[in-house]
């Protein structure tokens, strides 16, 4: 079957938004598609530094024949609406059919070829493009990301002739800008246009590119006895940079290595797109660099290495020209100055959530464990975990705050767990960052996000859909994740308000479904109002292993049923309260499961107070076998009002008991 093939020309797309353009093109190209019927087999995008791709296959040739009904207005509607529903569908009065007082049209379309269509569909999609920000190039008035220079669709090795602001499209197209022959060439299918791209030095896949950047970049450090820092954001984005990657090892002056490795890290990353180099022997950084370039030169790349190591000399001076000022000024002596830096409006300075933080650090310590000596050290640590925003290091590199003040605080002598505790303060900072595991860190972190979340949930900042601006969930999903691997028992109710607690039950929600586990078990457990995440998880584990086992569905289905029945008898009266009794006479299955309810009760309040889940779980599960006969034998609802009040009551302690455990009610399986 025919295929499409489509390519947008442009002057450099910026790198961060070239895999969203590639995602919005797949997108709006198949859902316009959809709407006239037409459903590719296969559709792929690439995205690069000039050019949007797209090959779509197995299209037909032309659209289906198509009858659609519409209806419209009623028999009995004035005239004038009859008249204005005709209008709409070019049809006469004759053409209507009536069907339960009501006029409906058919309108019967003769399918159209694939290339007239596509010829609407994607100057559509040009148009409406959804860039996260887009210019107007001067010369037209489209709307782009960077000026359009040419659009190449073919369809069915045919050109689908349409023009966008004076650009025509066509079957031609432009290789590398610098290497390629300077000669425009055609294509009018995708195997071709690949091929070609590649013989004009055009990798079109950004995986591609990917990959030779590493494998080539590896090669390049291996040769020299070096090991290559991977990062892979870094690595995503040089290769929307280049068009034909060719990663180059440079020098750069081994004086500098006497800063920081994060500091030279990030002037190599951050101005200079560059890869840090190791050695594999030491595992510190080595004297180098990695750049990619999008060229092959003729010298091998000698003069493009030279010439970036002398700008990666200057932005390392200017580096180390802030790392020793900063240095001069201890840590105690910029606190003062956070009193002029806003944290918000509406919360103060930075110096008032310092204290606000120290404040918390000191309520926290005694959960987190250690005694006065880590409540004083959390003290000390919250007090200048901030300082460091006013260096002149994080300034320039703002992705350094914490860690450059816990350099600060190692230069001054300060405790090494004070020091731990304001670099990694504010950590976890997403899915795989460490968490701090110390004492002290972990405290000061707490107090760190804590304070986050209560301030501006007090002031009504609060996530709403996908709007998070202040980074709340990462924040609640940091705490989450420090109590939970540290098990410190924090009592959330004496810092949180009712919504911010929901707010943790939303997001610990999320953590156990990524981990496999069912949210409909976190809503039974936080019924409870328990507000202890190490016990909310455990009871959740426990649970979700005892309805995995037969008696867990069954004694599930049981308590539902015991429910239904209080629930309907409630609506005829208040139920009646106390205790089951043995009553002389009763079915042998009532008077067992009262046996079995009167010996659960203290094993399993013991077994809670205990915080052994797992031997709860056990004990409710030895009511399967009583609850199961019992249903089986007895009818709640007895002529004798004195045995439908006991039985009654009887289900109500089933249900009680279960409810110490978790609220059944919210189980949904």
């Amino acid at each position: 079957m025919p295929q499409l093939l489509l390519e947008l020309l442009s002057e450099e797309i910026p790198a961060r938004m070239q895999a969203g353009a590639a995602r919005d093109l797949e997108r709006l190209v198949r859902e316009k598609l959809a709407a006239e019927g037409l459903l590719p087999e296969a559709l792929k995008t690439f995205a690069g530094s000039r050019r949007l791709t797209l090959v779509a296959e197995g299209l037909p040739e032309a659209q289906k024949d198509r009858s659609e009904e519409l209806k419209g207005p009623r028999t009995s509607a004035p005239e004038q609406a009859l008249e204005g529903f005709l209008r709409k569908t070019g049809l006469s009065k004759s053409d209507l059919v009536e069907k339960d007082g009501v006029w409906f049209a058919t309108l019967s379309r003769k399918g159209r070829p694939t290339a007239e269509i596509l010829a609407e569909i994607i100057p559509a999609v040009v148009r409406e493009f959804p860039w996260p920000k887009s210019m107007v190039s001067g010369v037209s008035r489209l709307r782009w990301v960077r000026p359009l220079r040419r659009i190449l669709c073919v369809f069915d090795g045919q050109v689908a002739p349409f023009d966008i602001e004076g650009i025509a499209s066509g079957d031609v197209t432009e290789g590398h800008r610098f290497m390629g022959s300077g000669q425009p060439f055609t294509a009018r299918d995708f195997d071709a246009y690949a091929e070609k791209l590649e013989k004009h030095f055009v990798v079109l896949d950004p995986e591609e590119r990917k990959q030779r950047i590493l494998a080539d970049a590896k090669t390049l450090c291996a040769a020299r006895n070096l090991e290559l820092v991977e990062d892979a954001g870094l690595l995503d984005e040089v290769a929307g940079l280049v068009e034909w990657p060719v990663p180059v090892l440079g020098d750069m002056d081994p004086a500098f290595l006497d800063l920081p490795p994060e500091v030279i890290r990030t002037s190599m990353r951050v101005h200079q797109r560059y890869f840090a180099v190791r050695n594999p022997a030491t595992g510190k950084l080595a004297p180098h660099f990695l750049a990619v370039a999008n060229i092959a030169a003729k010298d091998g790349g000698v003069i493009i290495a030279r010439g970036n190591a002398k700008v990666l000399a200057a932005r390392l001076s200017d580096a180390r020209f802030f790392w020793n000022e900063d240095r001069k000024v201890r840590l105690e002596d910029r606190l003062e100055k956070l009193k002029g830096v806003t944290f918000h409006a509406k919360l103060g300075s930075m110096y008032d959530r310092v204290q606000r933080i120290v404040a918390l650090a000191e309520t926290l310590a005694p959960h987190v464990g250690g005694g006065d000596a880590v409540r004083s050290k959390a003290v000390q640590a919250a007090s200048l975990s901030k300082a460091d925003l006013v260096s002149g290091v994080v300034g320039e590199f703002p992705e350094l705050q914490g860690v450059m003040g816990g350099y600060y605080a190692q230069g001054e002598g300060l405790d090494p767990d004070v020091v731990e505790a304001i670099r990694a303060h504010y950590k976890p900072q997403g899915p795989s960052d460490d968490v701090p595991a110390a004492p002290v860190a972990a405290t000061v972190a707490l107090a760190d996000k804590l304070d986050t979340l209560v301030s501006f949930f007090g002031i009504g900042e609060k996530p709403t859909g996908s709007r998070d601006p202040f980074a709340l969930r990462r924040a609640a999903l940091g705490v989450i994740r420090i109590v939970l691997a540290n098990r410190i028992r924090l009592p959330l109710r004496t810092i949180c308000s009712a919504d911010l607690l929901a707010f943790f039950a939303e997001r610990l929600k999320v953590q156990l479904r990524d981990e496999g586990r069912r949210h409909d078990l976190v809503d039974a457990v936080f019924a409870l109002g328990d507000d202890d995440l190490v016990r909310i998880v455990a009871r959740v584990q426990a649970l979700g292993a005892f309805l995995a086992t037969e008696d867990g569905r069954n004694l599930l289905a049981g308590y539902k049923r015991a429910v239904n029945i209080l629930r309907a008898e409630e609506k005829k009266g208040p139920l009646p309260t106390g205790d089951a009794r043995r009553i002389q006479g009763a079915p042998a299955e009532e008077l067992a499961l009262v046996d079995a309810v009167v010996a659960l009760e203290a094993r399993l309040s013991a077994a809670l107070a205990a915080e052994d889940f797992e031997a709860a779980m056990r004990l409710l599960a030895g009511l399967r076998g009583p609850v199961d006969a019992f249903f089986d034998q007895v009818l709640v609802n007895s002529d004798d009002p004195a045995e439908r009040e006991n039985r009654l009551r009887l289900l109500a302690k089933v249900k009680d008991a279960m409810g110490q455990v978790a609220d059944f009610s919210q189980i949904t399986g």
